[in-house]
């Protein structure tokens, strides 16, 4: 397996170490790396192929969530996941709005930051477990638990917002189709499911699915997904 990921930082020490680290990813890793924004935009247009993007959210050419939103808005089809030394909250809510499919803190040890990429590479979302507690508690409605699903849910640690998006999920729709569904931020919605492969510890959304049907989370029928979601006050 070959796989091609484009790496921005303006520290060199950390994109040496970070070199180390992406290698892990595959058979054959060809990185790119640069320390500014602007030559990131040029390479990513020179290299059409690329497999992941890691950009950092500060540095001295970029205008953090603005250019994250800029990077996405000419290459949507390209994964970015935000490595940053911020452990803010709203940093992650912020980035995950603008379009990136992971939150990695520089802090992390190299063994949870291979994990992390390789789920984003697997299509799933990922944020750090010590952040994501305190996004999920922001965005969280204190909806009621009032069906016996919701109830099994609750006990291994669903949350009913998570339990809705996991309805939609199974029933086959998007971020962007659930965010609309429910009324709520695409980014929160990313939230939600970052929350949800770590609670049930999978790494996709398949996993995701066959788990909640086989804990009985989620009907087979997804017309009846989406009914669930909606009874539950979600829309």
């Amino acid at each position: 397996m070959k796989i091609k990921v484009l790496l921005v930082d303006d520290h060199a020490l950390f994109r040496d170490g970070m070199r180390y680290v992406l290698q892990q990813l595959a058979d054959e890793v060809e990185i790119l790396d640069t320390g500014n924004f602007t030559e990131a935009l040029q390479l990513v247009m020179a290299n059409p192929d690329i497999d992941l993007a890691l950009l950092d959210l500060h540095m001295p050419d970029s205008n953090g969530v603005s250019s994250l939103q800029l990077f996405h808005q000419r290459f949507p089809s390209v994964p970015l996941v935000v490595v940053s030394g911020s452990d803010h909250r709203d940093d992650i809510e912020s980035v995950m709005n603008l379009g990136a499919m992971g939150f990695i803190s520089k802090m992390s040890p190299s063994k949870a930051m291979l994990s992390a990429l390789r789920m984003v590479l697997d299509g799933g979302i990922y944020v750090p477990p010590q952040l994501l507690q305190q996004a999920v508690s922001k965005l969280e409605p204190g909806q009621a638990l009032n069906d016996k699903r919701s109830q099994r849910a609750s006990k291994y640690g669903l949350t009913p917002r998570q339990l809705q998006v996991l309805q939609l999920i199974g029933a086959g729709m998007s971020n962007k189709d659930i965010s609309r569904e429910l009324n709520l931020a695409e980014g929160t919605v990313k939230i939600h499911v970052a929350a949800i492969y770590q609670t049930l510890h999978v790494n996709s959304r398949v996993e995701a699915v066959e788990t909640a049907r086989r804990f009985g989370f989620i009907a087979e029928n997804g017309d009846d997904e989406i009914e669930d979601a909606k009874s539950a006050g979600a829309v």
